[in-house]
């Protein structure tokens, strides 16, 4: 009963501060009837009075998934605010720092070294490297097949003489067509595959380009020989004078290979001009059109993919227009007698006004594609007389007008008595002379000049090469000299071992075939000939075999490349001249901030001990030899007031300094730097204003 008046009780609170509890409400249609059907059995209502009571709020902290009311009313508290306006600026400073820190770095880091800076080049000549089809003619495609041999020596950039089509006079270098490739080397689709492959291994390529002249089989040649429109004037003709059945040329003008420079043509009826060969006629480059023509055959090939162009025969670009007849050397000599080009003073047909000008807009127009990250194209060019270095330096061009990358550098090859003395004339020659921030080249061998052991002997083989790797600037080695070839005796070329093709010289005993192994012919062609004789020492002197042997020409060659490659100052650091003599020729290779130095002392001569304390007051009293020509030495510690040197030897000493020699005052007068750069110990870095 208490329970049912319970349910039907509804419970009012007093005014005072209740509220109504509604909780049980029903709904409307069942409320009414009751209340209509009970009204009067209803009780009447009590009334119960409450004190109203104070309900304590819990207090609320932070929490992982808090709506954003909540959240807002936590982080305008101070010690949150205080917090978060705090770690803003941090990251804010931060980022200010580190952008600060990279401009400043950008700002002080020196110029990288550019890919014909980083990398010696291995200069092909692609008849005498491999053969791939058997007919005794090196080509395209044996290069390709050789390509682990380039990056087995360390080496990056590839420079590949003439190639072009062309009747092979003169080896090539007069073209008779600049578009296409000879068929003795293979077609240019195999060109394209070369490419392709030499840029899949990293590797770059460098071509050659004689732009002075052409072949007289070349098409501009038969249209200009008949005069046909512009092509007219596309060569150098000038009347002559006949007489009883002889020509009298315009002047006394004396090709490169003797004799009168002018030949008679009896289409044309005149003579046309011929630096070389009366069968490569000069181009006449005071011609718009023909310079024009020389732009788009170098768009030509950059636009197929290679990384650079070396152009030859450029100082004879340009003659007199006056027609004058050279100065003689000897006045007395009876003017009819002149045949040989020694007898003149080229004063009027070579680095004529104007000629400087053609090379730069080579150069602009290389610029053209060098605008890609990473595709800069280098242009480099032989140089002048070897007697005028200054004029072979003016090929470097401005510090405003860039012309070539570098003018190649002959002066070692030009040694004629090898001693200390003479290797440092010939290096001191090129530094002293190069323009100031400009990039140095060195060279030992080429394919116009007798191989390193047939020119001073073979046990300097290894000590040039020491030399050549270990000089500031780019090396160029000459395909095999890393492993010491030698000319082929004159005896045993004759015109009739040379292909017919190549009438003109009789003799070519630097470009022997590539000796990569025992085998028949070397392994430079599996037919039964090749255009010109192996070597006989190739069982001996090849590639294959000095692979296995440690102390050979080859693995030293690469031990130095590595080092060059992992070595900064040796790489892009300072040289100073230490000391020479009649014996040895001594510098050391050094980095500002770096305190390890290398000194290379290298013999040219006889057996020699040399005190370099005496010489270099601060030197260490021992050092260690990091590299010899001689691999047991490899790794010994010497005593750096007693340093022996057999003939031919060559030692690369590594020491620790904080007194460089570049900043005694003593060798001020001895020290060169190209690129110069800084190096932090603290960051691991290289800057540049130091």
């Amino acid at each position: 009963m208490v329970e049912e008046e319970a349910k039907n009780l509804p419970m009012e609170l007093s005014e005072k501060g209740g509220v109504e509890n509604n909780g049980f409400v029903q709904n409307e249609a069942f409320d009414t009837e009751a209340d209509t059907s009970s009204r009067g059995e209803m009780p009447k209502m009590s009334v119960v009075d409450m004190e109203p009571v104070a309900i304590e709020e819990p207090a609320l902290k932070p929490y992982a998934g808090m709506p954003k009311e909540v959240l807002l009313k936590f982080s305008s508290q101070a010690r949150y605010r205080v917090t978060r306006e705090i770690l803003f600026w941090l990251v804010i400073a931060a980022a200010i720092v580190l952008v600060c820190a990279t401009i400043a770095i950008i700002a002080l880091s020196p110029k990288c070294l550019d890919w014909w800076q980083a990398s010696p080049v291995y200069q092909i000549y692609p008849r005498s490297f491999r053969d791939s089809n058997m007919d005794g003619n090196g080509d395209l495609k044996g290069i390709q097949e050789k390509l682990d041999h380039i990056t087995y020596l360390n080496i990056k950039t590839i420079w590949i003489t003439s190639f072009y089509k062309s009747p092979l006079k003169d080896l090539g270098y007069g073209a008779e067509d600049f578009y296409d490739v000879d068929p003795m080397f293979g077609s240019m689709s195999d060109f394209e595959n070369l490419l392709a492959a030499i840029h899949d291994r990293g590797l770059k390529v460098i071509m050659d380009l004689i732009p002075n002249h052409t072949s007289d089989k070349h098409q501009w040649f038969q249209l200009s020989r008949n005069r046909t429109g512009k092509y007219t004037d596309y060569y150098i003709w000038q009347d002559c004078v006949q007489a009883a059945g002889s020509i009298t040329p315009p002047n006394n003008w004396v090709s490169v290979f003797g004799n009168s420079s002018w030949q008679f043509d009896d289409v044309r009826q005149q003579c046309y001009f011929h630096q070389f060969g009366k069968e490569q006629p000069d181009l006449n480059f005071r011609s718009l059109d023909v310079q024009q023509e020389m732009h788009d055959i170098i768009k030509f090939w950059l636009g197929k993919g290679i990384d650079g162009l070396s152009f030859s025969a450029v100082k004879f670009l340009l003659e007199a227009t006056h027609l004058r007849d050279e100065p003689q050397v000897n006045k007395s000599q009876d003017p009819a007698s002149i045949t040989a080009y020694s007898q003149l003073y080229h004063d009027y047909t070579t680095t004529q006004v104007g000629m400087h000008d053609i090379v730069r807009s080579f150069r602009q127009t290389m610029d053209q594609f060098s605008s890609e990250p990473g595709r800069y194209r280098f242009l480099g060019s032989d140089g002048d007389e070897k007697e005028n270095i200054e004029a072979t330096m003016m090929y470097y061009g401005t510090s405003f007008v860039q012309e070539a990358d570098f003018p190649f550098n002959l002066n070692l090859i030009d040694i004629t008595t090898l001693s200390g003395n003479s290797v440092f004339e010939a290096v001191n020659l090129w530094m002293k002379n190069m323009p100031e921030g400009k990039w140095p080249n060195w060279a030992v061998g080429s394919p116009n000049a007798a191989r390193i052991s047939s020119r001073v002997g073979k046990e300097y083989v290894s000590v040039m090469n020491m030399l050549l790797l270990t000089l500031p600037g780019t090396p160029v080695t000459y395909y095999g000299e890393e492993i010491g070839m030698e000319d082929i005796a004159s005896e045993n070329v004759s015109k009739e071992s040379v292909n017919s093709d190549s009438v003109g010289l009789v003799t070519f005993p630097e470009k022997s075939p590539m000796q990569w192994d025992g085998n028949v012919n070397a392994g430079f062609t599996e037919g039964n000939t090749s255009w010109l004789p192996v070597n006989s020492d190739y069982q001996s002197v090849n590639v294959e075999i000095q692979m296995t042997w440690s102390n050979s020409t080859l693995n030293l060659y690469r031990e130095l490349t590595s080092l060059r490659n992992n070595e900064l100052p040796l790489h892009r650091g300072w040289m100073c001249f230490i000391w020479n003599d009649s014996n040895v020729f001594v510098y050391v290779r050094e980095l500002d901030g770096l305190h390890r130095v290398f000194m290379m002392v290298l013999n040219f001569g006889q057996e020699s001990t040399i005190d370099l304390k005496a010489i270099v007051p601060n030197l260490p009293s021992e050092a260690v030899i990091r590299l010899s020509t001689n691999f047991s030495n490899t790794g010994k510690t010497v005593n750096t007031q007693l340093v022996k040197t057999e003939m031919g030897e060559g030692l690369v000493l590594e020491y620790k300094t904080a007194k460089p020699v570049h900043t005694m005052e003593s060798f001020q007068g001895n020290c060169f730097v190209a690129e110069k750069a800084c190096y932090s110990s603290a960051f691991n870095l290289l800057y540049a204003n130091c």
